[in-house]
Protein backbone atom coordinates (compact mmCIF):
# COMPACT_ATOMS: atom_id res chain seq x y z
CA UNK A 1 0.00 0.00 0.00
CA UNK A 2 1.70 3.52 -1.02
CA UNK A 3 2.17 5.24 2.38
CA UNK A 4 1.38 9.27 2.10
CA UNK A 5 3.13 10.87 5.07
CA UNK A 6 0.66 13.79 7.02
CA UNK A 7 2.67 16.54 5.80
CA UNK A 8 1.86 15.71 2.29
CA UNK A 9 -1.44 16.22 3.31
CA UNK A 10 -1.37 19.03 5.16
CA UNK A 11 0.63 20.20 2.22
CA UNK A 12 -2.00 20.19 -0.16
CA UNK A 13 -4.53 21.71 1.89
CA UNK A 14 -2.30 24.73 2.30
CA UNK A 15 -2.14 25.04 -2.21
CA UNK A 16 -5.97 25.24 -1.68
CA UNK A 17 -5.62 27.83 0.87
CA UNK A 18 -3.23 29.32 -1.78
CA UNK A 19 -5.62 29.00 -4.70
CA UNK A 20 -8.83 30.46 -2.56
CA UNK A 21 -7.04 33.53 -1.21
CA UNK A 22 -5.47 34.09 -5.00
CA UNK A 23 -8.83 34.29 -6.37
CA UNK A 24 -10.53 35.89 -3.61
CA UNK A 25 -11.22 39.43 -3.39
CA UNK A 26 -9.26 40.12 -0.26
CA UNK A 27 -6.93 42.32 0.56
CA UNK A 28 -4.83 38.67 1.37
CA UNK A 29 -4.83 38.19 -2.70
CA UNK A 30 -2.82 41.92 -3.48
CA UNK A 31 -0.63 41.10 -0.32
CA UNK A 32 2.38 38.93 -2.27
CA UNK A 33 4.30 38.70 1.29
CA UNK A 34 1.61 36.42 2.92
CA UNK A 35 0.62 34.19 -0.67
CA UNK A 36 4.81 33.67 -0.66
CA UNK A 37 4.38 32.62 2.88
CA UNK A 38 1.39 30.10 2.51
CA UNK A 39 3.52 29.06 -0.43
CA UNK A 40 6.57 28.30 1.54
CA UNK A 41 4.74 26.48 4.12
CA UNK A 42 3.51 23.92 1.67
CA UNK A 43 6.83 23.69 0.09
CA UNK A 44 8.34 22.84 3.95
CA UNK A 45 5.56 20.44 4.27
CA UNK A 46 6.21 18.97 1.02
CA UNK A 47 9.62 18.30 2.62
CA UNK A 48 9.25 17.24 6.08
CA UNK A 49 7.15 14.96 4.83
CA UNK A 50 10.39 13.72 2.50
CA UNK A 51 12.42 13.98 5.64
CA UNK A 52 10.49 12.24 8.15
CA UNK A 53 8.17 9.81 5.82
CA UNK A 54 10.60 8.32 3.29
CA UNK A 55 13.84 8.96 5.08
CA UNK A 56 15.76 11.40 2.66
CA UNK A 57 18.24 13.04 4.72
CA UNK A 58 19.27 15.63 2.51
CA UNK A 59 16.22 17.60 3.07
CA UNK A 60 17.78 18.38 6.10
CA UNK A 61 19.72 21.24 5.15
CA UNK A 62 17.04 23.17 3.25
CA UNK A 63 14.25 22.95 5.97
CA UNK A 64 15.60 25.37 8.73
CA UNK A 65 16.73 27.84 5.55
CA UNK A 66 12.77 27.94 4.50
CA UNK A 67 12.19 28.00 8.43
CA UNK A 68 14.21 31.31 8.94
CA UNK A 69 12.39 32.42 5.77
CA UNK A 70 8.71 32.39 7.17
CA UNK A 71 9.06 35.08 10.27
CA UNK A 72 10.53 37.69 8.06
CA UNK A 73 7.79 37.04 5.29
CA UNK A 74 4.51 37.21 7.80
CA UNK A 75 5.86 40.55 9.30
CA UNK A 76 6.23 41.93 5.93
CA UNK A 77 2.94 40.86 4.70
CA UNK A 78 1.60 42.67 7.90
CA UNK A 79 3.69 45.41 7.81
CA UNK A 80 2.45 46.07 3.92
CA UNK A 81 -0.81 46.76 5.82
CA UNK A 82 0.76 50.08 7.28
CA UNK A 83 2.52 52.78 5.86
CA UNK A 84 6.18 52.14 5.22
CA UNK A 85 8.98 54.14 4.22
CA UNK A 86 12.02 53.68 2.77
CA UNK A 87 13.77 52.83 5.83
CA UNK A 88 11.64 50.19 7.09
CA UNK A 89 11.44 48.59 3.31
CA UNK A 90 14.97 48.27 3.63
CA UNK A 91 15.24 46.82 7.15
CA UNK A 92 12.46 44.29 6.64
CA UNK A 93 14.26 42.91 3.16
CA UNK A 94 17.67 43.10 5.36
CA UNK A 95 15.64 40.31 7.65
CA UNK A 96 14.33 38.58 4.83
CA UNK A 97 17.89 37.99 3.44
CA UNK A 98 20.16 37.75 6.75
CA UNK A 99 17.57 35.35 8.75
CA UNK A 100 18.52 32.39 5.90
CA UNK A 101 21.89 33.43 5.56
CA UNK A 102 22.59 33.16 9.31
CA UNK A 103 21.25 29.26 9.47
CA UNK A 104 23.47 28.81 6.41
CA UNK A 105 26.62 29.95 8.43
CA UNK A 106 25.11 27.80 11.38
CA UNK A 107 25.18 24.76 9.08
CA UNK A 108 28.64 25.43 8.28
CA UNK A 109 30.53 26.46 11.18
CA UNK A 110 28.31 25.31 14.50
CA UNK A 111 25.50 22.95 13.59
CA UNK A 112 24.12 22.61 16.93
CA UNK A 113 23.39 25.71 17.47
CA UNK A 114 20.55 25.98 14.45
CA UNK A 115 17.47 25.21 16.73
CA UNK A 116 18.39 28.17 19.17
CA UNK A 117 18.76 30.41 15.92
CA UNK A 118 15.61 29.57 14.67
CA UNK A 119 13.84 30.25 18.37
CA UNK A 120 15.28 33.47 18.55
CA UNK A 121 14.10 34.20 14.81
CA UNK A 122 10.49 33.19 15.32
CA UNK A 123 9.87 34.60 19.11
CA UNK A 124 11.82 37.80 17.49
CA UNK A 125 9.32 38.66 14.83
CA UNK A 126 6.54 37.65 17.30
CA UNK A 127 7.37 40.48 19.57
CA UNK A 128 7.95 42.83 16.07
CA UNK A 129 4.46 41.68 15.25
CA UNK A 130 2.61 42.09 18.79
CA UNK A 131 4.66 45.73 18.72
CA UNK A 132 2.74 46.57 15.11
CA UNK A 133 -0.68 45.50 16.45
CA UNK A 134 -0.02 47.72 19.93
CA UNK A 135 -2.34 50.54 18.38
CA UNK A 136 -5.29 48.65 17.45
CA UNK A 137 -6.76 48.12 13.68
CA UNK A 138 -6.45 51.66 12.81
CA UNK A 139 -2.63 51.00 12.79
CA UNK A 140 -3.33 49.44 9.59
CA UNK A 141 -3.86 52.26 7.49
CA UNK A 142 -3.20 50.46 4.63
CA UNK A 143 -6.15 47.84 4.79
CA UNK A 144 -9.51 48.44 3.58
CA UNK A 145 -11.62 49.72 6.06
CA UNK A 146 -13.85 46.59 5.40
CA UNK A 147 -11.29 43.68 6.59
CA UNK A 148 -9.52 46.11 9.16
CA UNK A 149 -10.78 44.05 12.07
CA UNK A 150 -10.09 40.86 10.83
CA UNK A 151 -6.69 41.90 9.38
CA UNK A 152 -5.54 42.86 12.78
CA UNK A 153 -7.14 40.19 14.87
CA UNK A 154 -4.75 37.77 12.23
CA UNK A 155 -1.73 39.49 12.83
CA UNK A 156 -2.26 38.45 16.96
CA UNK A 157 -2.59 34.89 15.62
CA UNK A 158 -0.10 35.18 13.39
CA UNK A 159 2.53 35.90 16.47
CA UNK A 160 1.09 33.01 18.59
CA UNK A 161 1.81 30.62 15.27
CA UNK A 162 5.46 32.35 15.18
CA UNK A 163 5.63 31.51 19.10
CA UNK A 164 4.28 28.03 18.73
CA UNK A 165 6.65 27.37 16.32
CA UNK A 166 9.43 28.17 18.39
CA UNK A 167 8.24 26.32 21.32
CA UNK A 168 8.67 22.86 18.72
CA UNK A 169 11.94 24.15 17.84
CA UNK A 170 12.82 24.06 21.26
CA UNK A 171 11.28 20.74 22.26
CA UNK A 172 13.08 19.13 19.23
CA UNK A 173 16.30 20.69 20.57
CA UNK A 174 15.50 18.63 23.37
CA UNK A 175 14.71 16.16 21.69
CA UNK A 176 17.92 15.70 20.58
CA UNK A 177 19.46 16.24 23.20
CA UNK A 178 18.17 13.66 26.03
CA UNK A 179 16.15 11.46 23.46
CA UNK A 180 18.73 11.05 20.72
CA UNK A 181 16.29 12.02 18.78
CA UNK A 182 13.61 9.12 19.08
CA UNK A 183 10.46 11.79 19.55
CA UNK A 184 11.03 14.41 16.51
CA UNK A 185 8.78 12.56 13.97
CA UNK A 186 6.02 12.66 15.92
CA UNK A 187 6.88 16.33 16.85
CA UNK A 188 7.31 17.60 13.32
CA UNK A 189 4.09 16.23 12.35
CA UNK A 190 2.35 17.80 15.41
CA UNK A 191 3.87 20.90 14.82
CA UNK A 192 2.82 20.70 11.14
CA UNK A 193 -1.01 20.12 11.76
CA UNK A 194 -0.83 23.00 14.65
CA UNK A 195 0.65 25.33 12.64
CA UNK A 196 -1.86 24.53 9.31
CA UNK A 197 -4.28 24.97 12.06
CA UNK A 198 -3.01 28.49 12.97
CA UNK A 199 -2.91 29.63 9.38
CA UNK A 200 -6.31 28.23 8.87
CA UNK A 201 -7.71 30.61 11.94
CA UNK A 202 -5.86 33.85 10.56
CA UNK A 203 -7.50 33.21 7.13
CA UNK A 204 -10.99 32.21 8.82
CA UNK A 205 -11.69 35.12 10.68
CA UNK A 206 -13.72 37.34 9.38
CA UNK A 207 -16.07 34.77 8.32
CA UNK A 208 -15.87 32.33 11.72
CA UNK A 209 -15.08 35.47 14.76
CA UNK A 210 -17.65 36.77 16.97
CA UNK A 211 -18.72 40.00 15.59
CA UNK A 212 -17.70 42.91 18.40
CA UNK A 213 -20.10 44.72 20.51
CA UNK A 214 -21.78 47.41 19.02
CA UNK A 215 -20.31 51.04 19.43
CA UNK A 216 -23.51 51.91 21.54
CA UNK A 217 -22.50 49.21 24.41
CA UNK A 218 -19.32 50.16 23.96
CA UNK A 219 -19.32 53.58 25.21
CA UNK A 220 -21.26 52.62 27.80
CA UNK A 221 -18.67 50.82 29.09
CA UNK A 222 -15.80 52.77 28.49
CA UNK A 223 -16.29 56.40 27.70
CA UNK A 224 -13.86 57.94 25.41
CA UNK A 225 -11.80 61.12 26.05
CA UNK A 226 -13.30 64.23 25.80
CA UNK A 227 -12.91 65.63 22.05
CA UNK A 228 -11.16 68.72 21.94
CA UNK A 229 -12.67 71.74 19.62
CA UNK A 230 -10.15 70.30 16.55
CA UNK A 231 -11.52 66.86 16.78
CA UNK A 232 -14.75 68.32 16.28
CA UNK A 233 -13.57 70.35 13.12
CA UNK A 234 -11.80 67.17 11.71
CA UNK A 235 -14.85 64.74 11.81
CA UNK A 236 -17.09 67.74 10.73
CA UNK A 237 -14.75 67.60 7.89
CA UNK A 238 -14.91 63.80 7.34
CA UNK A 239 -18.46 64.19 7.54
CA UNK A 240 -18.83 66.89 4.77
CA UNK A 241 -16.65 64.86 2.38
CA UNK A 242 -18.30 61.22 3.17
CA UNK A 243 -21.99 63.00 2.36
CA UNK A 244 -20.60 64.83 -0.74
CA UNK A 245 -18.63 62.75 -2.13
CA UNK A 246 -19.85 59.47 -1.28
CA UNK A 247 -16.97 58.60 -0.42
CA UNK A 248 -17.89 55.36 1.89
CA UNK A 249 -18.65 53.54 -1.18
CA UNK A 250 -14.83 53.26 -2.46
CA UNK A 251 -14.75 49.36 -1.38
CA UNK A 252 -10.74 50.12 -1.31
CA UNK A 253 -10.92 52.86 0.91
CA UNK A 254 -8.60 52.76 3.56
CA UNK A 255 -7.27 55.21 6.41
CA UNK A 256 -4.24 56.52 4.38
CA UNK A 257 -6.12 57.29 1.60
CA UNK A 258 -8.68 59.22 3.58
CA UNK A 259 -5.91 60.82 5.70
CA UNK A 260 -4.29 61.90 1.77
CA UNK A 261 -7.92 63.59 0.60
CA UNK A 262 -8.20 65.66 3.88
CA UNK A 263 -4.20 66.49 4.12
CA UNK A 264 -4.13 65.58 7.38
CA UNK A 265 -1.95 62.53 9.49
CA UNK A 266 -3.78 59.38 9.96
CA UNK A 267 -3.24 59.23 13.83
CA UNK A 268 -4.77 62.83 14.15
CA UNK A 269 -8.02 61.51 11.93
CA UNK A 270 -8.51 58.14 13.84
CA UNK A 271 -7.71 59.60 17.16
CA UNK A 272 -10.07 62.55 16.09
CA UNK A 273 -12.82 60.33 15.48
CA UNK A 274 -12.19 58.01 18.59
CA UNK A 275 -12.68 60.59 20.98
CA UNK A 276 -15.42 62.31 19.28
CA UNK A 277 -17.81 59.17 18.06
CA UNK A 278 -16.29 56.26 20.63
CA UNK A 279 -15.81 54.08 17.58
CA UNK A 280 -12.41 53.69 15.34
CA UNK A 281 -12.00 54.73 11.89
CA UNK A 282 -13.37 51.87 10.01
CA UNK A 283 -16.27 51.11 12.38
CA UNK A 284 -17.10 54.52 11.33
CA UNK A 285 -17.11 54.35 7.56
CA UNK A 286 -18.65 50.55 7.85
CA UNK A 287 -21.61 52.51 9.48
CA UNK A 288 -21.90 54.94 6.78
CA UNK A 289 -21.76 52.23 4.05
CA UNK A 290 -24.72 49.91 6.50
CA UNK A 291 -27.03 52.93 6.54
CA UNK A 292 -26.71 52.98 2.42
CA UNK A 293 -27.30 49.34 2.70
CA UNK A 294 -30.76 49.91 4.39
CA UNK A 295 -31.83 52.36 2.35
CA UNK A 296 -31.40 50.47 -0.75
CA UNK A 297 -33.03 47.46 0.85
CA UNK A 298 -35.77 49.58 1.26
CA UNK A 299 -36.35 51.64 -1.15
CA UNK A 300 -34.93 49.57 -4.33
CA UNK A 301 -35.59 46.11 -5.57
CA UNK A 302 -31.83 45.10 -6.18
CA UNK A 303 -30.12 41.64 -4.93
CA UNK A 304 -28.15 42.20 -1.33
CA UNK A 305 -25.27 41.11 -3.14
CA UNK A 306 -25.82 44.26 -6.10
CA UNK A 307 -26.59 46.58 -2.77
CA UNK A 308 -23.12 45.10 -0.67
CA UNK A 309 -21.03 45.50 -3.33
CA UNK A 310 -22.77 49.36 -4.27
CA UNK A 311 -22.09 50.18 -0.26
CA UNK A 312 -18.52 49.29 -0.75
CA UNK A 313 -18.27 46.06 0.60
CA UNK A 314 -16.62 43.39 -1.01
CA UNK A 315 -17.10 39.91 0.46
CA UNK A 316 -20.51 39.23 2.10
CA UNK A 317 -18.91 37.52 5.13
CA UNK A 318 -17.68 40.94 6.39
CA UNK A 319 -20.77 42.91 5.09
CA UNK A 320 -23.35 40.09 6.96
CA UNK A 321 -21.07 41.31 10.04
CA UNK A 322 -21.05 44.73 9.89
CA UNK A 323 -24.83 44.67 9.00
CA UNK A 324 -25.21 42.39 11.90
CA UNK A 325 -22.86 44.16 14.14
CA UNK A 326 -25.39 47.90 13.44
CA UNK A 327 -28.39 46.88 13.32
CA UNK A 328 -28.88 44.04 15.09
CA UNK A 329 -29.83 41.72 12.12
CA UNK A 330 -28.93 40.25 8.73
CA UNK A 331 -29.97 42.19 5.44
CA UNK A 332 -32.38 39.23 4.62
CA UNK A 333 -34.10 39.91 7.95
CA UNK A 334 -34.04 43.80 7.50
CA UNK A 335 -35.83 43.84 4.26
CA UNK A 336 -38.34 41.43 5.23
CA UNK A 337 -38.85 43.30 8.13
CA UNK A 338 -39.79 46.71 5.57
CA UNK A 339 -41.86 44.28 3.45
CA UNK A 340 -43.87 43.15 6.94
CA UNK A 341 -44.28 46.53 8.09
CA UNK A 342 -46.03 47.73 4.73
CA UNK A 343 -48.36 44.76 5.04
CA UNK A 344 -48.80 44.67 8.39
CA UNK A 345 -48.49 48.75 9.58
CA UNK A 346 -50.66 48.46 12.90
CA UNK A 347 -48.11 45.58 14.14
CA UNK A 348 -44.83 47.08 13.41
CA UNK A 349 -44.24 48.13 17.14
CA UNK A 350 -43.28 45.25 18.65
CA UNK A 351 -40.40 44.54 15.66
CA UNK A 352 -39.29 47.88 15.00
CA UNK A 353 -35.63 48.03 15.55
CA UNK A 354 -34.78 51.39 17.97
CA UNK A 355 -33.90 54.35 15.46
CA UNK A 356 -30.62 55.00 16.68
CA UNK A 357 -28.88 51.94 15.79
CA UNK A 358 -28.12 53.72 12.88
CA UNK A 359 -27.03 56.94 13.90
CA UNK A 360 -23.60 57.23 13.92
CA UNK A 361 -21.86 57.61 17.49
CA UNK A 362 -22.15 60.73 18.83
CA UNK A 363 -23.88 62.55 16.05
Amino acid sequence: MLFIPLPFVVALLLVVMFIVFLRSGDDVRTNRAFLVAIALCAVQSVLVGLRWGYGISETRYILPILAACLPPLVYIAFRGLMGVGVESRRAMFASLVLSPLLIVVLEFAFPTGIDLALIVIFVGHAIALLLLGRKGPDGLDEAQFASVASAHRALIIAAIALCVSALFDLLVFFDFEWAQGQNVAALVSNANLLGLLLIGLMAALAGKSKAPQTAVESIAELPPPEPSEQDRDIVVRIDRLMETQALYRDENLNLSRLARRLGLPSRQISGAINRSLGVNVSQYVNQLRIREACRLLEETEQSVTAIMLSSGFQTKSNFNREFRRVTGMSPVDWREREVWKLVSPNKTATRQMPDDRLKIVGK
